[in-house]
């Protein structure tokens, strides 16, 4: 078995977060390709968000299998939904290269690194569909690299507010630390280290953008 039978709720909690962060992207994307100005831009928005709707139901069929009475009822990590509302406030505002850095850079570079960790172990363990697991990690991979050229652009065209934007980074990191640090009894449960994972978070940045 490649998952033992005390771990099922856990994991099932853990991919519980990475959905709703699916969701989320996928509906922050799709408001991004309204406010992007350029047509390469907009399409890779706008496919962005094709793909993070096909994560969230890839992460829920998981969930389905692992823990099929706890679908739907486990609960959204408050540090997420607080995200969430910073999110949608720069949305709101029209404020595109905030939106970006919070999620393709941050949030994307959170899912990227729990994903890449999860591969990991399942690989060791010749976990099935290798393929679906592959390519769903090469595509957070590319929207957070995606995420990470557009802020490096705005940096060197002065497009950006370096003072302003340093304090929202500092903002969207310490509620991913927070949601990491949330779910500590789970990351316990499976052998892993969540004050590390917490830790990895300030790596999602780039330096510039950290005091």
């Amino acid at each position: 078995m490649i998952v033992r039978p005390h771990e099922h709720v856990p994991i099932a909690r853990l991919l519980t977060f990475l959905m709703h962060g699916e969701h989320m992207a996928a509906e922050c994307a799709r408001r991004q390709a309204v406010l992007a100005s350029d047509a390469g831009t907009r399409r890779f928005l706008n496919n962005q968000a094709s793909q993070e709707t096909m994560h969230a139901y890839v992460f829920k069929g998981a969930i389905a299998w692992l823990a099929p009475r706890h679908l739907g009822a486990l609960p959204v990590l408050t540090a997420l939904e607080q995200f969430r509302s910073l999110l949608c406030e720069a949305l709101d505002r029209g404020d595109l290269i905030e939106s970006i850095l919070a999620e393709q850079v941050v949030l994307e570079g959170l899912g990227e690194t729990i994903l890449t960790r999860i591969e990991q172990g399942l690989h060791k363990r010749a976990a099935p569909f290798g393929r679906i697991r592959r390519m769903l990690l090469l595509q957070e991979e590319a929207h957070h690299a995606f995420g990470l050229r557009l802020l490096e652009r705005a940096m060197a065209e002065n497009a950006l507010n370096l003072k302003a934007m340093r304090g929202r980074a500092q903002e969207y990191l310490g509620l991913c630390e927070a949601m990491v640090l949330a779910l500590c009894d789970v990351f316990d449960t499976i052998d892993e280290d969540a004050t590390a994972w917490a830790a990895d978070v300030r790596t999602f940045v780039p330096t510039w953008l950290t005091p």
